[in-house]
């Protein structure tokens, strides 16, 4: 028998697939609950009996979406076995599946190929036994996000550079984004443009820093990250490596 956990925020589908389990003869359903934080605090506060596997959506009601609930969940418990399925086609799901890094005992599906329990059964007990198994439409996906963020240059930044880097763009002053942002000390903004050149290249072959502060506004509005030569040529970088810019 196979204990389960079922994170879903849709309380019919979930109520349908605990129903849908325990009929198979070969699960038994623990608890559900909607959001990732619940599920974190019920495996938490389990002692006997454990869930074996958990089925969980990825678009969920807490903070937490499926892929981050479950980072949490194996930090805790190491590898418990964990299978994805969503409808959503969200980018940000797809980022943080790559950067989860998961190796063993997991599935991660399209809910509409996957929504019924005989279906999922055979992907639950792969994952208990330490296998592996990517949906196709969902590794294409990953991929293609992966190859289109690896030419985002905002990318290469943390959240809060990413926000200075656009209120840059749009040509506010450190002071104006610094009370934007809800800082107090207009230095801090400062230290963070310092980061952006770094991240961008722009500290290398920009002693200037208002040199520095223009290309890392047109880098902002071409969306990719762009290089210039001794003579203050520009090139952009491209799928197959750097082009002039602007083209044509």
């Amino acid at each position: 028998m196979l204990n389960l956990l079922i994170v879903e925020d849709n309380p019919r589908l979930a109520a349908a697939l605990a129903s849908g389990f325990t009929a198979t003869g070969q699960v038994a359903v623990l608890h559900t609950c909607a959001s990732g934080e619940e599920a974190l605090a019920w495996r938490l506060a389990q002692n006997e009996p454990l869930p074996a596997a958990v089925l969980m959506d990825v678009q969920l009601a807490g903070a937490m979406n499926g892929v981050q609930t479950a980072v949490a969940l194996r930090r805790e418990f190491p590898r418990l076995p964990v299978v994805f399925y969503s409808i959503q086609d969200d980018a940000q799901y797809y980022r943080d599946f790559r950067a989860a890094g998961f190796l063993s005992h997991y599935a991660y599906v399209r809910k509409s190929n996957y929504l019924l329990p005989e279906l999922v059964l055979p992907l639950l007990l792969d994952a208990v036994a330490g296998r592996s198994f990517v949906d196709p439409e969902i590794e294409a996906r990953v991929e293609e996000v992966r190859s289109r963020d690896a030419l985002d240059p905002l990318a290469l930044l943390e959240p809060n550079e990413q926000q200075v880097a656009r209120l840059l763009a749009q040509g506010l002053t450190n002071e104006q984004i610094a009370e934007r942002m809800g800082f107090r000390d207009k230095r801090t903004i400062s230290r963070i443009n310092g980061q952006i050149y770094a991240a961008w290249g722009l500290a290398e072959d920009a002693t200037d820093e208002k040199v520095a502060r223009t290309r890392a506004a047109l880098i902002v509005a071409a969306g990719r990250l762009l290089v210039w030569d001794a003579s203050g040529a520009p090139a952009v970088q491209t799928a197959g490596g750097w082009a002039p810019w602007p083209p044509g």
